[in-house]
Formats: C-alpha cells, sequence, structure tokens
C-alpha cells in the first residue's frame, strides 16, 4: 500500500471573497477540484479505506460528509464489506425525514442526514465510520456526532472512526474528540496552521454563454446514497454504468483522451466509470462540479488557473464551478439530476470553449 506524503495530496488555492477562512486545501488527486486518474483518486482512496478496516473491522455504517468526501466515504466503506451500509451527508432538498446540521467556515453551511431507520441502523453496528477529505478542528464533526447522540442515544455506545485523507488536529482537538469515543484515521498529518494566499492576486471564473444544443442523453439508475445504500449493490451499478460507458465510446469510435465529469455530491460514478475505461486502455481524467468558489490565478504553482460559472444541475438559482477544463477528444458527464438542462447547458458551453465536440450525458 502507497504512503501518502503532503506533496502527494496538497496544493493551497485562494477562496474567492471568503473572509472567514481565506484559503482552501485542494487535493489532486481526489478528483473534485483538479481533473486525475480515476485509478491514482481510487487508489488514494482505498489506502484510507484500507486503514480504517485494519482498526474498525466491525463497521457496517460510513457516513461521508458532502461534497467533497461523498465518493471517498463510499470507498472506505466498500474497504469494510460489501453489506455495509453507506450514507452521504446532503445540502440538496428533498422529501423525507432529515437532521439537519450547520457548519462553521462552509460558503455552503447547511448539510442535513436523512434519518429514516438511523436508529435501527446504529443498533446493527458496534462501530460507525465519519468521512472528510480533511479534519482541520474537529468542531464540524464533534457537532454532529453530539447532535445524533442526543437524538439516537444508542450511539452513546458506539466506538468512531473519523477518517480522513488529511488530518490537521491538535493534540487538544484530539483530545476532545477522544472524550465522545472518536478516534482518528488518516493518510496524512498536517500542523494546524493557516496558509499564505494573500500573496495571490486572484480573478472570479468567467461566465458562460449557455448551449442549448442536443448532445447524446442515456439513462442509467443509481440508487441514492443521500438515502442510504448497501455499498456493494452500489459498487455493482457503478461498475455496470462503466461497462456502458466503455461500449459507448467504441461504439462511437472515440480514441484519444477522454474527460468524465461527475456533477457535486454525485462523484463515485464518474470514477468508477472513468477506471473500468482505464482498464479498457481509454486516456481519462476525471473530476466534478463544486459549490466551492475558488480564485483563478496563472501564476506559476497555483493550481486553479482556469475555472467557469456554472448553473447547478440541481437547483438552477445556485451557482456551482468547474475549473482547469482543456481540449478532450470526447467528454461524458454524469448526474443524478431530475432537473438538469440549466447545469447541462452551461457545462456544455465551457467544454466548447476549449473545442470538445463530443459530448454525452448519462443522467439517471
Amino acid at each position: 500500500m502507497k504512503i501518502y506524503t503532503a506533496d502527494d495530496i496538497l496544493r493551497v488555492a485562494k477562496r474567492f471573497n471568503n473572509k472567514k477562512r481565506n484559503y482552501l486545501l485542494v487535493n489532486p488527486l481526489q478528483g473534485k477540484h483538479l481533473p486525475t486518474s480515476p485509478t491514482a483518486a481510487l487508489e488514494m482512496m482505498d489506502a484510507l479505506g484500507f486503514k480504517v478496516a485494519q482498526k474498525f473491522s466491525s463497521a457496517r455504517m460510513v457516513i461521508g460528509f458532502a461534497e467533497t468526501a461523498t465518493a471517498i466515504g463510499a470507498v472506505v466503506a466498500k474497504n469494510l464489506s460489501d453489506e455495509c451500509f453507506y450514507l452521504q451527508t446532503t445540502r440538496e432538498n428533498f422529501a423525507g425525514k432529515f437532521i439537519e446540521f450547520l457548519e462553521e467556515h462552509s460558503h455552503a453551511p447547511e448539510q442535513k442526514l436523512y434519518a429514516e431507520n438511523f436508529s435501527e441502523l446504529v443498533e446493527r453496528t458496534p462501530e460507525i465510520v465519519f468521512v472528510d477529505d480533511e479534519l482541520s478542528t474537529g468542531k464540524t464533526l464533534l457537532n454532529i456526532v453530539r447532535q445524533l447522540k442526543n437524538k439516537f442515544p444508542a450511539l452513546n455506545d458506539k466506538k468512531i472512526c473519523a477518517a480522513s485523507i488529511i488530518n490537521r488536529l491538535s493534540e487538544e482537538n484530539l483530545a476532545a474528540l477522544a472524550e465522545e469515543n472518536i478516534f482518528c484515521e488518516y493518510l496524512v498529518k498536517l500542523p494546524q496552521n493557516s496558509f499564505d494566499v494573500e500573496k495571490f492576486s486572484v480573478e472570479a471564473a468567467q461566465a458562460v454563454e449557455p448551449i442549448k444544443k442536443d448532445i447524446s442523453i442515456h439513462e442509467i439508475n443509481f440508487s441514492d446514497t443521500r438515502r442510504g445504500v448497501k455499498i456493494g449493490n452500489y459498487f455493482a451499478q457503478c461498475a455496470a454504468g462503466g461497462k456502458f460507458i466503455v461500449n459507448l465510446l467504441k461504439r462511437e469510435n472515440i480514441s484519444g483522451e477522454v474527460l468524465i465529469v461527475g456533477t457535486e455530491e454525485f462523484m463515485l460514478p464518474a470514477i468508477i466509470a472513468g477506471r473500468n475505461l482505464e482498464t479498457e486502455n481509454f486516456s481519462v481524467l476525471t473530476h466534478s462540479t463544486t459549490r466551492s468558489p475558488i480564485g483563478i490565478c496563472k501564476e506559476k504553482n497555483y493550481p486553479i488557473r482556469e475555472g467557469f460559472k456554472l448553473r447547478s444541475f440541481y437547483d438552477a438559482t445556485r451557482t456551482t464551478f468547474i475549473y482547469n477544463l482543456k481540449f478532450y477528444d470526447a467528454a461524458i458527464i454524469m448526474s443524478d439530476s431530475k432537473n438538469f438542462s440549466a447545469g447541462l447547458e452551461d457545462l456544455i458551453a465551457a467544454l466548447r470553449v476549449h473545442g470538445v465536440g463530443k459530448i454525452f450525458f448519462i443522467g439517471g
């Protein structure tokens, strides 16, 4: 198993017009803000999952935090067992019983967790794993766990793992977590310090002129991780989607470099499909649209060099972003949105700026 370092998984960007926390840690292997090899992304996530499974092998419930840790959480769950129940937090609005939380620092402060059958799920597992891409102070996690313990007292008797790619917790933070029976697993430990990004002069992502153009649209249904899934079944669906896309691109005689784009909280199916393409000798990169407004800067060693503002695939009144696009011989967009027209029009326009002519949409 590869040992990861800060050089592997850490780049620092400047948030655009965010006075609470002016920097953003950007992971070049995560398949979120920056395009990366799907296989490399999954290898990193598997490395965290392996560490969690070594010490929390009895866990049969994993909760991943939206939006950046939705794929990481799913991969951690898969490392524990195909029978593991995976549930992600969400910022989307849809019907059902939810517990709502607030996050410090966040540009999108509201998170919620689907609560139907949550009590029964807690009863079934002796250990529970919470997954985030980064833990900086642990305050958000503590807030969520304490609220859940208040509503579901059985959680007080469970051993809890806080898993993350990056851990920046101080000894004081770790002690506060331990008091709640929360213990950490991570890939890279960093000091709890801020990062100097004021030296960068940044600008906003650019707007696009929507393109209303017919493209190839295909439907594949995926279970909803916002409501929870048995992780083995979900991975099987992702693999089936990947096989469909492999056959689609072969029928279309696509060669050259391919981009697979996920949308916001819907990341893993694009990453899995990308890995399927890589095993068929396609050259593939993957990343996803995001709510994170990051400053654009062309200075050397700055990670975000170009960006586009898009209407969200899930809410046309909300702004999302995609960064560091370039020319690809084909692009596949994957989303579980039901009202994707506005977001799709904008993303097509952003891809057309770089001359991407062959675009396929996979919806479910």
